[in-house]
């Protein structure tokens, strides 16, 4: 029954990208650097893969990492800045306009001279700088968020059916237990949140595309897309429901709430009012949270059938407060959860945690306060530049927006704003504008009340 399912599963995933052959017009080769980061970070890494990974069970082994995980990515980002010298960038423009991002890695690598173990944060701020590699790939392709669309549909294609297979074939694979002895799923993933944060990912963008450019898709090219959307959704929300993921669960529903929300006509043709309305609404909601915060957090909790604690969050959050060690620069890129700190929190949350499961937070430990103010910089740039869009490309700055929001909002219980991961990758996708060739001509835009094929 086994190698019948498990042989039933490869000849899908066959027939999948069989039907998908030659349905990426302008979409280079180069989309796979992207595509296999993104598999090793959203699933399990390459060691894990080939079963030579020892977990980290120690403060040790932590500081010690993986030779043949960083080999991997190593080559991932030398093949990703090979791919961006030969597309000749105008780095110049691509600078002014990233600045505070670049700021914020400049800020990062600066912080090495006061850090703990400065060779891991110089290791850990290249693997982050990969990232944004990874995200200028994607963003120098004639036609990037369709690129990213064909990453996205590939990647569903090995991770939606694999994950079904782990999860009901093998168990000692796709399932895990908890400290109390509740089953866990996590399909090819690591972690249950893990599996759910990639069915976040994938849950945007295909209905983003299902909002605003499933007919063009149908037209262009033949009806077998609308077969991929009766194939993964359903198994998206199966997935979803098995990895008991509370924030991927809400912020795809806000995602979806808001492109609903987005094709109102009133909306779609005076994006204006998209900004107003959105600015009233985070007003009152900063208004409402000052006034009745604890309320409202309270009956959220109760309604997602949560503990009050969140799963002991709260309690580390107020432990983590109180043990910061600079306000200001903190203790160094990524070097919080190293050594004697990491093994006195082991011993006082008895667990092996490896993040404060606040982005926020988590930035302030490692780059303090000055850390933070650059990460909303971030934000607030990336909002600004999206917002912009709206009136030049309307689904494209829908997209973008989504990406921004959603990340901010995942942030509050898990920590995304640095390492390696898919979470940062799609915030640095909303946030980066895209690069501009320093030789042929800008393509020509989508406009909000046309009909032409997306470029931009």
């Amino acid at each position: 029954m086994v190698r019948m399912a498990t042989l039933t599963c490869i000849f899908f995933i066959i027939c999948l990208f069989w039907m998908d052959r030659g349905k990426n017009d302008g979409v280079s080769r180069a989309v796979w650097i992207p595509l296999i980061w993104m598999f090793f970070t959203g699933t399990r890494q390459l060691s894990q893969w080939l079963n030579l990974d020892t977990s980290m069970k120690t403060s040790g082994m932590q500081l010690e990492g993986n030779p043949l995980n960083a080999c991997a990515f190593l080559i991932l980002i030398i093949a990703g800045v090979l791919v961006l010298w030969r597309r000749k960038l105008d780095w110049k423009e691509l600078f002014n306009q990233n600045i505070w991002i670049w700021l914020l890695f400049i800020f990062g690598a600066v912080s090495i001279f006061w850090s703990d173990y400065p060779i891991i944060a110089f290791k850990r701020l290249i693997k982050s700088l990969g990232v944004v590699i990874m995200v200028m790939v994607v963003l120098s392709e004639k036609r990037p968020y369709e690129a990213f669309g064909t990453i996205l549909k590939r990647l569903a294609f090995l991770f939606l059916p694999l994950s079904v297979l782990f999860i009901e074939y093998y168990p000692y694979l796709g399932r895990s237990y908890s400290r109390f002895g509740r089953i866990l799923y996590n399909g090819i993933a690591t972690h249950k949140n893990s599996m759910g944060q990639l069915c976040l990912i994938l849950g945007i963008y295909f209905c983003w595309n299902l909002f605003f450019h499933y007919r063009k898709e149908i037209n262009r090219v033949n009806r077998s897309y609308l077969l991929l959307y009766f194939l993964f959704f359903p198994i998206l929300a199966w997935l979803l429901y098995k990895a008991d993921s509370a924030t991927s669960l809400i912020c795809l529903a806000i995602a979806i709430c808001f492109f609903i929300f987005a094709r109102f006509p009133g909306i779609y043709r005076r994006p204006k009012r998209l900004l107003i309305i959105s600015i009233t609404i985070i007003v009152l909601f900063m208004v409402m949270w000052l006034l009745f915060g604890d309320e409202i957090r309270r009956n959220a909790i109760i309604l997602l059938h949560r503990k009050e604690t969140l799963t002991g969050r709260t309690l580390i959050w107020e432990y983590l407060k109180s043990h910061a060690e600079n306000h200001w620069v903190g203790v160094g890129y990524e070097n919080f959860w190293l050594g004697s700190r990491l093994e006195q929190f082991w011993e006082r949350f008895d667990g092996p945690w490896y993040q404060a499961h606040n982005g926020y937070l988590e930035i302030y430990l490692n780059l303090g306060l000055i850390g933070l103010v650059l990460i909303a910089c971030n934000i607030l740039s990336g909002l600004l530049k999206a917002c912009k869009q709206l009136f030049v490309d309307f689904p494209i700055g829908i997209l973008r927006l989504s990406f921004i929001i959603v990340v901010v909002l995942y942030n509050y219980t898990e920590a995304t704003f640095s390492g390696a991961g898919n979470m940062l990758l799609i915030f640095w996708l909303g946030v980066i504008s895209p690069p501009l060739r320093s030789s042929p001509a800008a393509p020509e835009r989508w406009k909000p009340n046309g009909h032409k094929k997306c470029q931009y």
